[in-house]
């Protein structure tokens, strides 16, 4: 099957789960912004939960499809349409042969296809290396008229459209609990573990890291989101080795003004680190738009490994409820 590309939208390119293996050769990792949001996507059209989607930021992004397929929206403040009737996000959605569906709005948004977007394997990973680039579609956002396909759908995915079928239905009737969606918000709580400078900080600093908010600046990218608020500075400064960082991590550059790593961050940097954003909060940022804000919150590790823990146990039981209603306890997703 194959796709074709309407309207580009901002920024809209092909992503997975990201090249794991590759940070020893300096390679980024990249991958999905909201990996939750990409996984949910994933499982609802029965697809497995690392293949490629597209991810689209800000909407204004118009498909259209040449065979009947499953799609899926998740992200935060999704508004779309397919053929100009409303969709839901969060849902299983018959697209028909022709058919038109467009992404009006939404903050980063996850598509997921049946069948995933089939484009070349690069060290292990579909995904876009937009600064490198390649992986992806040409290692590019896309653009107006480029052509899409997808990989086989999985038999999950064919009962699935079965059912819709059957019930003469266009989005499915379930979806998966909404307690496994991110609790989005314009000025969400993040935690986060204080990290190896953190205890540099002056008193004033440590003190506005936690009680003050911070503002999501223009100049943020997939590389890592830079935040105003008030000016952090350290008590102590001292030079400082390239050490290894990662999604999440809050850097301390010169200005004062922190930055929050996210999925195309460097694998190695050399900023005071004052924490990472547990892994069950990095959603809440990568849906954050320009403008609005954000207020951290310290938790011990012990309590991030708890919390990434219950996430991971709830999405494996949700995985086994679709196995078990749509594959009769087999493994339909292959």
């Amino acid at each position: 099957m194959s796709i074709t590309v309407r309207q580009p939208g901002l920024q809209t390119t092909v992503q997975d789960l990201g090249r794991l293996t590759a940070q020893p050769l300096g390679v980024p990792v990249g991958g999905a912004m909201d990996e939750q949001a990409h996984r949910i996507a994933n499982l609802l059209v029965g697809n497995a939960v690392d293949a490629a989607a597209l991810e689209c930021a800000l909407g204004n992004v118009a498909l259209q499809f040449d065979a009947v397929a499953l799609v899926a929206l998740a992200g935060r403040d999704i508004t779309a349409s397919l053929d100009g009737a409303p969709v839901p996000p969060w849902r299983a959605v018959r697209v028909r042969a022709g058919a038109l569906l467009a992404l009006h709005d939404g903050c980063r948004t996850t598509i997921a296809v049946s069948g995933g977007i089939d484009v070349p394997l690069v060290l292990h990973s579909r995904g876009t290396a937009l600064r490198a680039g390649f992986g992806g579609f040409r290692g590019r956002a896309l653009q107006k008229l480029d052509l899409l396909t997808t990989g086989q759908p999985s038999r999950r995915t064919q009962r699935i459209m079965a059912e819709l079928d059957a019930q003469a239905r266009t989005s499915a009737s379930w979806s998966l609990s909404r307690s496994l969606r991110p609790r989005y918000g314009a000025t969400p709580t993040v935690r986060f573990i204080a990290g190896p400078e953190h205890a540099l900080l002056t008193d004033a600093s440590r003190n506005a890291l936690q009680t003050d908010s911070f503002r999501l600046a223009p100049e943020s990218d997939r590389m890592g989101f830079r935040f105003r608020g008030p000016s952090l500075s350290l008590a102590v400064t001292r030079d400082m080795l390239s050490s290894g960082v990662t999604a999440g991590t809050i850097q301390l550059p010169p200005g004062g003004d922190p930055i929050i790593l996210m999925a195309d961050r460097q694998t190695t940097g050399g900023y005071p680190r004052l924490g990472e954003v547990i892994a069950v909060d990095l959603p809440l940022v990568a849906q954050l738009r320009p403008g609005e804000s954000l207020r951290f919150a310290s938790v011990s590790l012990h309590d991030a490994h708890a919390l990434y823990r219950l996430r991971e146990t709830d999405l494996a039981t949700a995985t086994r409820a679709l196995r078990l209603r749509f594959d009769g306890g087999g493994d339909g997703a292959r």
